[in-house]
């Protein structure tokens, strides 16, 4: 039992690359990372491995950008000197699903908000709406929310409001939307399908497209689909499949080129009932052959070398924002 204990922690161990893992509405990308962190200690024989308070940090893990709470869908995780590659492989698109409800605002620019607001939408026309977002295409100035994870001081801005502190807006800032379409209009709710490059905040045009219908609104649901070439129906993990041996199938070693996606269908279980974009197959990526078995070293005792190109580590939302645990 403990050489079986020891064989699968080294395999662990020996990780290196990048797969996804299916974020579920409610928990925060941190608390999903460290389930994930606890279930596969656990698998390699580590009793009671509370991520949050053991000081001795088995193996180096981190997710490139950050879902809010109360959104789902693709999480992109790096393992050993997979966490490198996180901020190169993640500089590209990312694609979404929004609902959207007209006639009322809140203070989070989402559901999980206070209402601040209300006025009449009975207005708007899908015709209105579809011409409006021609304004929100391309390369766009915006205004991060207020409830994000960006930093004042070293805390983030969410945190500071929930304590009470008086949070000023930051500056808005260049954002760049590749394709922006209305996918369904029944007043007053609706549904965007959205593709664009880091540091883009769907509450955030949410917010600005009510405004600029003479109303107001609120994302009410909101489904990453695609981040980098990882895709909601084709890549992602779900939670009872959080394991070793699922891992070592679907890992994306370290290489010159960047990740190595295989292209293979029904290697990983579908996204969740629910509207999603990018449905198509995957990019089959040059480079190196991809194979069924885990990439890496054995790295107890042993020091990692650089195999992984990377830049510092960006986040979506912030510089930095990349979440590690060691």
């Amino acid at each position: 039992m403990a050489a079986t204990a020891g064989s699968s922690l080294a395999k662990l161990q020996s990780l290196n690359g990048l797969f996804a893992i299916y974020k579920k509405p409610g928990p925060t990308s941190a608390d999903v990372l460290n389930a994930l962190k606890d279930a596969l200690l656990r698998e390699a024989g580590l009793q009671n491995p509370n991520s949050r308070k053991r000081k001795k940090q088995w193996v180096k893990i981190g997710h490139g950008g950050t879902l809010d709470s109360a959104a789902s869908g693709v999480l992109v995780v790096g393992v050993g000197d997979g966490t490198k590659m996180l901020s190169s492989m993640l500089t590209g698109s990312k694609k979404y699903v929004a609902v959207g409800e007209l006639g009322k605002a809140t203070d989070t620019l989402d559901a999980t908000g206070t209402v601040v607001l209300e006025k009449t939408f009975e207005h708007v026309t899908r015709m209105d709406m579809e011409e409006k977002l021609k304004a929100f295409t391309g390369d766009i100035m915006q205004v991060p929310p207020l409830y994000s994870a960006l930093k004042k001081d070293g805390q983030r801005l969410s945190v500071l409001l929930k304590k009470g502190h008086q949070v000023e807006a930051k500056p808005a800032r260049r954002v760049t939307v590749f394709s922006l379409k209305l996918q369904d209009f029944q007043p007053p709710l609706f549904t965007l399908d959205i593709e664009c490059g880091g540091g883009f905040y769907v509450r955030s045009l949410v917010d600005d497209l009510g405004k600029a219908l003479s109303s107001c609104a609120h994302v009410k649901e909101l489904i990453r689909t695609k981040q980098g070439q990882f895709t909601l129906q084709d890549h992602v993990l779900h939670e009872d499949r959080w394991t070793l041996e699922d891992i070592c199938g679907v890992l994306q070693p370290c290489s010159d080129g960047g990740p190595q996606l295989s292209g293979k269908r029904g290697r990983t279980s579908p996204g969740p009932n629910g509207p999603t974009a990018d449905r198509g197959p995957s990019q089959d990526l040059p480079g190196s052959p991809r194979t069924d078995s885990c990439p890496g070293q054995d790295l107890p005792g042993s020091t990692r070398t650089d195999s992984c190109p990377g830049q510092d580590l960006l986040g979506r939302h912030q510089p930095a924002s990349v979440l590690l645990f060691w």
